[in-house]
């Protein structure tokens, strides 16, 4: 059997690309981010814990990223970090919740620091119609002061996933959901190809971004990071 192709990302800190596994150990051990931890350790302010958070998208392995958040940070600001850089379509509701569902909801103004430890796993919901899930796993943790003057720090995130064009192979940045919906097939289209697709049965074709929603609801990106 053909081994699924496992997605790759870019570490910020210093450029090299790995794995969503293997990036969660380069991190650990990159020195350029180790070089900007000490850095940061230099300058004035109170120390407080940061937690390094694995956020992966609940159906495809393809999306994820790795983030850095303070423990002083409302979960608030998680919530409008993912909504920014995967999620926000139509202003829906969120939630974050111990056990997805059915679990325990989690006040938006409880900070990182009373829920998060490592091991500890949230979820967080967008859109309670046609919902995206998003897993947060804590894996690493801290004590320092921040290397950006935000909240939450990027780290990595996945490389966008190859979209081959249905009608030539070439890379697609475009997606039509009546051949999704109505002939079942993947509906990536080039934009060579894009110019010419007749269908229009479903609106205009979407923009291919790098998050997971791409094809829900009215979502059409830009899916970049906030900061």
């Amino acid at each position: 059997m053909a081994q699924t192709k496992r997605s790759r990302g870019r570490c910020a800190s210093c450029g090299r690309d790995f794995t969503r596994g293997g990036m969660t150990r380069h991190l650990n051990a990159c020195p350029e981010r180790a070089a900007a931890i000490a850095s940061a350790g230099r300058r004035s302010g109170t120390p407080e814990p940061w937690f390094h958070l694995l956020v992966r998208d609940r159906w495809s392995s393809d999306f994820w990223l790795h983030l850095e958040m303070a423990g002083s940070a409302p979960l608030k600001e998680l919530d409008r970090y993912l909504r920014a850089i995967w999620l926000e379509c139509c202003g829906h509701l969120s939630q974050f919740s111990f056990g997805g569902w059915s679990g325990q909801e989690i006040p938006m103004r409880t900070r990182a620091s009373q829920v998060f430890e490592p091991g500890v796993t949230l979820t967080h919901i967008y859109d309670f119609g046609t919902s995206s899930e998003t897993e947060i796993e804590v894996v690493g943790e801290r004590e320092g002061r921040a290397t950006t003057p935000h909240p939450i720090a990027l780290m990595s995130r996945n490389e966008p996933p190859e979209a081959p064009c249905q009608a030539c192979s070439r890379p697609a940045s475009w997606l039509c959901m009546e051949c999704v919906y109505e002939y079942d097939k993947a509906g990536f289209l080039c934009e060579q190809h894009a110019k010419k697709h007749p269908h229009e049965d479903y609106g205009e074709l979407i923009p291919l971004v790098n998050s997971p929603r791409v094809g829900m609801c009215g979502y059409d990106g830009p899916a970049e990071a906030p900061y």
